[in-house]
């Protein structure tokens, strides 16, 4: 009895074909998810152990997280339907899908073991990367359109279709392409150039053109910047390119020379006093290399004095804090010693122009005029007019 319904064919298949069919998706489909589990526990144990993870668990727990279930259904079906005799039509389809959902899962493996390696990278370095964080969106954008074109095309070859043809006829379409859209491909090129040569990154202060500011965010067409003022400045990767600029984000160190004039009436032996006086000043100052101080010249003024330091860190709210206090400090020390720092004098400068003859004094003669037909004219009357005290005008001239 029971081998008689073994054997009763059921829609081109006998039932025992069937049941080997289930038992084998059943199985596929039970022991991939376990496998999977059994992956991700094995990690979590090494995590919470902290203990260095091998590569090989690391990056086969990460593929299994990075595991489709639709990709688990299509190899359980996959292993099932070879079981089966089904229909062309029937078997063509599953096949086509099989392909495809397999691609599918080859790409997602193919970006979750790049953005590993952009990971492993930083770990590697002892923590993120800034070089690295403001070009992975551009690394992961190029890295995604290789891998996602290079799967699909695999999978219309593994179909049947001859990519050949497809190929030629996407790179005439690609230079018409590139022709119409040349500005983008630019800014694009552009940024792919940042992510490899890395001129800048995230959190740099830099100056491009006039415009000062720090890197907010690299972008595939552009590049962001947040100006000192408070807004933010976007600027085209191919421009930022093309640009002269100037990166003091790193600045190792800041390197400040300044100069100080004191009178000529000061004697030679004070003259002499004053590099020493400046370098203990300087050197008495944290984060701090002296490097000279020097009677470089003799001015119109007075001997002036070049002094150079160089300050170690390069933030530049400390090298201003030890700029004041540098200055407080050297005009106590000329106070103590009795140096005064030269002035120019401001001369009036002559003019050469003749002052403007004034007004006469005295009374004005005023005659009027008849006002109406028949009335006669009006005797002529007098008025005391005051003496003129108008400043004569003077023009500058050399």
């Amino acid at each position: 009895m029971l081998r008689s319904l073994w054997g009763v064919s059921v829609l081109g298949n006998t039932v025992g074909d069937w049941t080997v069919a289930l038992v084998a998706f059943l199985v596929t489909f039970t022991v991939l998810p376990l496998v999977r589990g059994f992956l991700a526990a094995r990690r979590r144990r090494w995590v919470e152990a902290r203990r260095e993870q091998p590569v090989a668990i690391e990056i086969a727990a990460l593929l299994a997280e990075r595991t489709s279930r639709i990709f688990i259904w299509a190899v359980a079906i996959y292993f099932a339907g070879a079981l089966l005799s089904l229909p062309p039509r029937i078997e063509r389809a599953v096949e086509i899908a099989t392909i495809f959902i397999f691609w599918f899962q080859m790409g997602r493996w193919g970006m979750a073991a790049v953005r590993y390696a952009v990971d492993r990278r930083g770990q590697r370095n002892g923590g993120p990367d800034p070089a690295l964080s403001g070009s992975i969106e551009i690394i992961l954008f190029v890295a995604g359109l290789v891998i996602w074109t290079t799967a699909f095309l695999i999978a219309l070859d593994n179909l049947g279709i001859a990519i050949k043809p497809l190929l030629a006829g996407l790179g005439i379409g690609g230079i018409a392409v590139a022709l119409a859209v040349q500005a983008v491909l630019g800014d694009l090129l552009a940024s792919m150039s940042i992510a490899l040569d890395k001129p800048f990154a995230v959190g740099d202060a830099l100056v491009v053109d006039g415009f000062n500011g720090t890197v907010e965010h690299i972008g595939v067409k552009s590049t962001r910047l947040r100006s000192v003022s408070g807004e933010q400045i976007v600027m085209s990767n191919a421009d930022v390119l093309k640009s002269r600029l100037r990166n003091f984000g790193r600045l190792r160190e800041r390197r400040s020379a300044f100069e100080l004039t004191v009178t000529y009436d000061t004697p030679p032996e004070v003259l002499r006093r004053i590099p020493e006086a400046v370098r203990r000043i300087i050197e008495a100052q944290p984060h701090t290399r002296f490097e000279r101080c020097h009677l470089m010249t003799c001015g119109p003024t007075g001997p002036t004095f070049e002094t150079v330091y160089f300050v170690t860190v390069p933030e530049f709210k400390v090298y201003a804090d030890l700029q004041q206090a540098i200055n407080i400090a050297i005009l106590e020390c000329f106070r103590e010693l009795g140096v005064q720092f030269a002035t120019p004098v401001l001369a009036p400068m002559p003019t050469h122009a003749k002052p403007a003859a004034p007004l006469p004094a005295g009374p004005v003669a005023i005659a009027t005029v008849p006002v109406a037909a028949g009335q006669a004219v009006a005797a002529a009357q007098t008025v005391a007019a005051p003496p003129a005290t108008l400043q004569p005008r003077t023009a500058t001239g050399s």
